[in-house]
Order: C-alpha cells, then sequence, then structure tokens
C-alpha cells in the first residue's frame, strides 16, 4: 500500500512539472529551450528581444521574433504564458535608499 501511495505521489508530482507553461517574460535561455521548438538560437532570439522591447504583453509577441511564425506559436501556445504578476515586476526601478 506504501508503494502505491508513493508511485501516486511521484506521478502527480512529476505530472504538475510537465504542464507548468514557461513565462516568456521571466524564462532563462535554459528554461526556453524545454519548450518543444525553441532551441539555443531561438532562445537566443528570444531573450534578445525581451532585453531590447521589454516584457511580451502576449503569446502572440512571439511572433515578432525573428523565426516564429503563426504555425510555429500556434504549436507552442499550450506550453507558453506571459505570466502578468511577473510581467508587472520586470524591469522595476530601484528606487535608493533614503539618507
Amino acid at each position: 500500500m506504501k508503494k502505491l501511495l508513493l508511485v501516486l505521489i511521484a506521478f502527480f508530482a512529476f505530472s504538475g512539472m510537465a504542464t507548468a507553461a514557461v513565462n516568456l517574460n521571466t524564462a532563462s535561455k535554459a528554461e526556453l529551450e524545454t519548450v518543444n521548438g525553441i532551441g539555443p538560437q531561438k532562445a537566443e532570439a528570444i531573450l534578445e528581444y525581451r532585453n531590447k522591447n521589454g516584457p511580451f504583453k502576449k503569446v502572440d509577441d512571439l511572433k515578432k521574433v525573428s523565426g516564429f511564425g503563426d504555425k510555429s506559436v500556434a504549436k507552442m501556445r499550450s506550453e507558453l504564458t506571459v505570466d502578468l504578476a511577473a510581467k508587472a515586476d520586470f524591469r522595476k526601478e530601484v528606487k535608493p535608499a533614503k539618507k
């Protein structure tokens, strides 16, 4: 019975990880590469676009990045997100401490 319980816990733990969407606004190069269809060069292009243009507002904004079109974005859509809470913290200015 204990083995069955452990198997079920492991199954649900790993299934949660497998369905987690990658956030285009916060993902590292390695995290982006976990998405089917994004290799090292495309991951680097996403990071460069994000650094130059700021956060993505929607997954469809990925089409603005060189190498991504309607079909490729449609295939990846379920694996990607642009979490609004994380987007709010992106490029947040740090105010100096009061003297």
